[in-house]
């Protein structure tokens, strides 16, 4: 029986209807200094028994909305060891009253638990029965409120949250405040009575009836158990599952590798070695069809053992990490410690002693690390056809191009040989490859994950990129790997000014978007125009307004990147005298290309001259972005022109090459996220050898602005979810 998308529960002052796809439980300050004795609570206030009388409720929330698998946040408030992030009155404003008897102890001070509200100590922590799960979030806030100067915001939009229950502690204080906070950022809130307590009882009642005040002026109250009767259709599965016994058949491997998928059978018993086993047997068959997928690949022993000790880690299958099992791999311009890391150029290969951060996070998620894949020789390249390992061809006929450089990673994904890889994206390099096999390519907004441990190709403008089966699995990926990273010296940290969130009304279903203008589509092959045609199209009935924007900027960054000045930071990592020492070590094309950049003789001037006009297009588009009435939220375009087959390719490497890159150059030019989508296929000649209709994919990237990753990959599956349900009705 499907389970409903929306659900109902009885409040005040009128009923809550929430998405548990786009609702998050959020928890707050359940922690052993607000709740136990000689806690900062009991100091600061008094009488525990209210606020320790809501464990027990909070606990029966969670478990629900745990078992209904809603996102689940914590919140814990404190401070930093050295307490640079605490308010001088936060410190002195109770302890400064004339009449103080009670307030003898403030922040950092000593107590039982350690330092009072001090990250860290053992007080600072949730208390034992209601401890984070592995893939919870927890937000360590310094103030009352949980978005001050956290990345609560951030996190809440990577997950795509519209929703949000309340509950803990207190009800007067960090509750109302966060819940306030909430609502000003757009999202709809909904306060669970018996959940929430504080200190003082007669402030309860008083401050719940403000926020449900004037028909839901903040919000909305409800008691637990309507909520818990409401969400019984997402727990009624994951209640069976638990109490089925160890001797249960286990479910079957259906062969899907999404990153869902894999996380609900290995929830029903499914073991990762079960999979792995089949996956083995699945990269063995292919490399019969393709032998140009990977450069290193992980032993099997090797695999199935870390499957192993996975499945000892954690075996409670209810309390899996997020990634627990899932197969990925790594392009090999990417470092992993103790495997050398070739760049496609094996002269050149070196073992590095660190892997690329990201790499250990995932690790630690639960993710199964499968091998290194191939890609255009030092990731120079759109086209797949540049390494002495091998051209890999597109999963959907292998008479064209993969597309790359990330080429490797996008035909190992379409191919269902990992769940996701790790890539890389200069000038389109995860976009192309992934729109020509048919998979989803996100580049997120270029520093937010880190590219330490990245060979550099052009080192102001690489960005990893994420290659997926479909847009929440490249989501879910992202969302694990983003941290700032103070030894990258193009780490982001979160955005500077946050957009709203609408939750409700037509607002929440509606976007605006732009389109280049006719005269740069032109460019795109008969088919392509199309479908394009046919996206805008889908894209209005989806709720998309159609705005007319400049393109001026978008193309003239996107000529900057190879036209200009910037081609020379090609070189610009490498020794004076690498070229003329390591030519002959280079793919021919490749070494045509570094050639002609030493031809250029570029000047100091005018690597100035187009550092400044980057800087005008940058702003350029942050206006067609921009905050207001006139701006778009995502600028929509074909992720390539056309796709040609290898023999065009090679008859022409330098040229076609070009025009792969005309709508993908300016994303990081202009700082912008990126996500490729499959949009549709299309007929083409039978290949030789072949018989019956053969078909390409075509795709569409959405372009977003700086930082608005969050909205655009959201508008981003809402057209791929769309596109799946018109793909059933055919």
């Amino acid at each position: 029986m499907a389970r409903p998308t929306t659900l109902t529960v009885n409040a005040k002052p009128y009923p809550y209807v929430f998405s548990p796809m786009h609702t998050a439980l959020l928890v707050i300050d359940m922690q052993r200094d607000f709740l136990l004795a000689n806690g900062f609570g009991e100091i600061k206030a008094g009488s525990l028994a209210s606020v320790q009388a809501s464990i027990s409720p909070v606990k029966k929330l969670l478990d629900s909305c745990r078992q209904a698998r809603l996102a689940i946040f914590h919140t814990r408030e404190g401070h930093r060891p050295d307490m640079s992030d605490c308010p001088s009155n936060k410190l002195i404003r109770q302890n400064a009253s004339p009449d103080n008897t009670q307030h003898l102890k403030v922040i950092g001070d000593p107590g039982d638990m350690g330092r009072l509200l001090i990250r860290g100590e053992k007080g600072h922590d949730v208390v034992d029965v209601l401890q984070p799960l592995p893939g919870e979030v927890v937000i360590d806030k310094p103030g009352r409120g949980a978005f001050w100067n956290t990345a609560l915001m951030d996190k809440l939009k990577a997950k795509a949250i519209t929703h949000l229950l309340l509950c803990g502690v207190t009800t007067e204080c960090c509750f109302d405040t966060t819940l306030r906070e909430a609502n000003d950022r757009g999202f709809e809130c909904c306060g669970i009575e018996e959940a929430t307590a504080g200190y003082n009882d007669s402030f309860k009642c008083p401050t719940l009836d403000m926020i449900h005040w004037s028909e839901g002026l903040f919000g909305f109250i409800a008691s637990l158990q309507p909520l818990l009767t409401t969400l019984a259709p997402y727990t009624s599965e994951v209640l069976s599952i638990s109490r089925s016994t160890v001797q249960q058949t286990p479910p079957a491997f259906n062969g899907n590798l999404s990153i869902s998928d894999l996380q609900c059978s290995y929830r029903q018993g499914l073991s990762p070695t079960t999979v792995l086993e089949a996956l083995y047997d699945r990269i063995e068959r292919y490399r019969q069809t393709d032998p140009a997928v990977w450069i290193h690949l992980e032993t099997k022993a090797s695999v199935m053992e870390k499957a192993r000790e996975l499945q000892v880690r954690w075996p409670d299958r209810t309390k899996i990490p997020p990634l627990f099992g899932v197969p990925f791999n790594v392009k090999d311009s990417i470092d992993i410690a103790g495997l050398p890391t070739t760049t496609a150029c094996p002269p050149l290969a070196r073992v590095p002693p660190k892997s690329w951060p990201a790499f250990e996070i995932l690790l630690k998620e639960g993710a199964i690390f499968i091998g290194k894949t191939n890609l255009d020789q030092l990731a120079t390249g759109l086209t797949g056809c540049r390494s002495p390992h091998g051209i890999p061809r597109s999963v959907f006929n292998h008479d064209y191009i993969s597309g790359g450089s990330s080429s490797g990673s996008c035909v190992s994904v379409g191919a269902g040989l990992v769940s996701f890889s790790v890539a890389t994206d200069t000038a389109g390099s995860g976009r192309v490859p992934a729109g020509f096999n048919g998979v989803v390519g996100y580049k997120p907004t270029r520093g937010m994950i880190s590219c330490r441990g990245v060979t550099p190709a052009c080192l102001s403008l690489d960005c990893i990129a994420l290659i997926a089966s479909n847009v929440s699995d490249a989501r879910t990926v992202w969302d694990t790997c983003v941290s700032y990273d103070e030894e990258d010296r193009y780490s982001k940290t979160a955005a500077p000014m946050q957009r709203h969130v609408n939750s409700t009304g037509p607002q929440a279903l509606s976007f605006k978007f732009g389109i280049p203008p006719p005269e740069s589509l032109a460019v795109c092959n008969p088919e392509y125009r199309q479908l394009f045609g046919d996206v805008v199209k889908k894209l209005q009935s989806l709720g998309g307004q159609l705005i007319p924007i400049g393109w001026s900027p978008f193309e003239k960054a996107g000529k900057l990147l190879y036209e200009g000045t910037f081609v020379s930071e090609r070189l610009a990592s490498l020794p004076d005298d690498w070229l003329d020492k390591n030519q002959d070590h280079l793919h021919p094309v490749t070494r045509e290309i570094f050639e002609a950049v030493v031809a250029r003789h570029s000047t100091a001037v005018e690597a100035y001259r187009d550092l400044q006009a980057k800087a005008l297009y940058i702003r350029l588009a942050e206006k067609v972005f921009a905050y207001s009435a006139s701006g778009v939220d995502v600028v929509v375009v074909p992720t390539a022109p056309t796709h040609y087959t290898v023999g065009e390719v090679l008859a022409d490497p330098i040229v076609k090459n070009s025009i792969l890159g005309e709508f993908a150059h300016c994303a990081n030019v202009l700082d912008l996220c990126a996500v490729a989508v499959p949009a549709s296929t299309y007929s083409v000649p039978e290949s030789s050898g072949s018989s019956g209709e053969q078909r390409l994919p075509f795709s569409i990237t959405f372009l977003g602005g700086s930082r608005s990753d969050a909205e655009t990959l959201e508008i981003a599956r809402r057209f791929e979810e769309s596109m799946s349900r018109q793909g059933e009705h055919h």
